[in-house]
């Protein structure tokens, strides 16, 4: 009897049907490896068994309401039982009836303790089922462009240094496969010392990568004869780092030389930028996806709480108009002032069909989505630039023979400016300018932020509107001259600077997908110019610029 049924067998005594237990596969670190059926799995998991790496790739996917013991044992809250370990926690809730998955890094197939708790499972007659996942072995490799084979095909294998004996080091050092290897980062010298002497050549290539698959991740190009040097020159060794897990690639055939055309995820434009995103919490999450897809890890602070008008009434009267026919024409000049009307709307138990016979413009296309998502197309977008500015130069003029009602609804912040006001009233209209939503300053980040703001720790800070400028200045000081500061639009670039900030990029459209856009395309032609110059590519926040210039996409 194993150990796991052993502890089975002094569990309380169950009645009823037993669970059933999902062995998931996490993947390397990049929660996009994540298979549908692993998400599927997370969906109806009653409880969910992870080890703290392998819980922050599935934790977006766990169903409200899932138990997570691990986790509530780690923030200090009691757990099901005193001294409980994972496979305790697996079958203690498996033999309560509960759908169970356990979590683990990379694939369940490449965990032994896994399989030992499948064994456990079988002979305590629970179901179980496995959800294989990206390999750590094979998509770090991946993700550092190192291939694992060639055209001419040749053996792979993979090693695990903790429990790898003499005869599997002698046999790898004896052939000329490619050998993969799963150790730590302090290990890794004395590993190649090894495999020279058992029959590799020193100058053997060889690729150390860390925190792979994220955006932390970083490959070291070397030879077995080299590593240490390398290493220690890149400052890495010794280090307090020196415990975390890598994987070494070993092997003859040219993977250094291909590295350079293959490296495809660390020489995304931004990766690694830590990247300021002072925005409200809704909307910052659109913005942060895109700049991840550049490799930046974007940090949301929010700098603007949207709240509802002091006085409402006006709002209500504007919107029992919409039903009754007052308006012509509806603007938003926000996706805030979507929501604002929305929720109104429901408010009122109306839907998007109290749109009908009512003309609707959106300021750009990010507010013309949002509309979209609430099932009304807008007929009117700007086909220039995307502000008020850009609205008024396509908006008709009013014509009392096709207008029969000469009033527009514009629906918008307490602090908006009153250029689409007073540009609308020079063509004709009647305008209710109607406060939707007031934008107040958000409570100041953690002290550990503002640090970061104010000490250089962000690589670029994208500002979306004059407001973020004077909000993040007011409630967390004004960032650091090394990190890059990109404006959304000329007004906001006018704040910055009036706030003393140095605007390096600014979008070609008054967009926030332009705005990252242009970030990125700065990010790749800092390294383009580093490359160029032979010299070793830093973040900002790495490495003071000698000359920065302000640029538009």
């Amino acid at each position: 009897m194993n150990p796991t049924t052993a502890r089975l067998a002094r569990a309380e005594p169950t009645t009823g049907a037993l669970g059933h237990v999902t062995f998931l596969g996490a993947g390397p670190g990049d929660p996009g490896l994540l298979t549908l059926r692993a998400v599927d799995a997370l969906a109806q998991a009653d409880v969910l068994v992870a080890d703290p790496a392998a819980y922050e790739v599935v934790r977006d996917h766990v169903r409200p309401g899932t138990d997570t013991p691990l986790q509530r044992a780690a923030d200090g809250e009691p757990s099901t039982a005193a001294g409980d370990d994972a496979a305790d926690l697996v079958m203690r809730a498996a033999t309560a009836g509960k759908r169970v998955v356990r979590a683990v890094v990379g694939d369940p197939g490449m965990d032994t303790d896994s399989a030992d708790d499948m064994l456990a499972l079988a002979d305590a007659g629970i179901t179980f089922e496995v959800v294989p996942g990206v390999a750590r072995a094979v998509g770090v490799a991946a993700y550092a462009g190192v291939p694992l084979r060639d055209p001419e095909g040749g053996d792979v294998r993979f090693v695990d240094a903790r429990t790898a004996d003499e005869r599997c080091w002698n046999e790898v050092g004896g052939s000329d496969a490619t050998v993969v290897v799963s150790c730590v980062l302090e290990s890794v010298a004395a590993l190649a010392a090894r495999l020279v002497s058992v029959g590799r050549k020193p100058d053997t290539p060889l690729t150390v990568t860390v925190a792979g698959t994220t955006t932390r991740q970083r490959t070291w190009t070397a030879t077995l004869g080299t590593v240490e040097r390398t290493l220690k020159s890149a400052k890495v060794l010794p280090s307090a780092g020196a415990e975390r897990p890598v994987i070494a690639v070993v092997g003859e055939r040219g993977m250094s030389a291909r590295r350079d055309r293959l490296a495809w995820f660390e020489s995304k434009p931004l990766f690694g930028w830590n990247v300021l995103v002072p925005r409200t919490k809704e909307q910052a999450a659109s913005l942060s996806e895109q700049l991840r897809s550049y490799g930046a890890v974007p940090s949301e602070v929010p700098t603007i709480a949207v709240e509802p008008p002091r006085t409402p009434q006006q709002m209500d009267r504007a919107v029992k108009g919409l039903v009754t026919g007052r308006y012509e024409w509806i603007a938003f000049t926000s996706v805030n002032a979507v929501r604002a009307i929305r929720e109104k709307f429901e408010e009122y138990g109306l839907d998007a069909r109290a749109f009908a016979g009512i003309k609707v413009a959106a300021v750009g296309e990010q507010t013309a989505r949002a509309l979209v998502e609430f099932g009304v197309r807008p007929d009117l977008v700007p086909s220039g630039e995307q502000s008020a500015a850009g609205l008024l130069e396509d908006w008709p003029p009013y014509d009392p023979v096709f207008d029969p009602i000469d009033r527009v609804f514009l629906p918008r912040a307490d602090i908006a400016t009153e250029t689409l006001v007073a540009g609308l009233v020079e063509m004709g209209w009647e305008v209710d300018d109607v406060t939707a939503y007031r934008t107040v300053r958000a409570s100041p980040p953690p002290a550990e932020t503002r640090e970061a703001i104010k000490g250089g720790g962000f690589d670029a800070v994208l500002f979306t509107s004059s407001s973020t400028v004077r909000n993040l200045v007011g409630i967390a000081g004004k960032p650091h001259n090394v990190t890059v500061i990109a404006c959304i639009g000329p007004a906001t670039a006018r704040t910055a600077q009036e706030h003393g900030l140095r605007v390096d990029v600014q979008a070609a459209e008054p967009s926030v997908h332009q705005l990252a856009e242009a970030l990125a395309e700065f990010g790749a032609e800092r390294r383009d110019a580093a490359l160029r110059a032979g010299e070793v590519l830093k973040r900002p926040s790495e490495k003071r610029p000698q000359r920065r210039r302000a640029r538009t996409s």
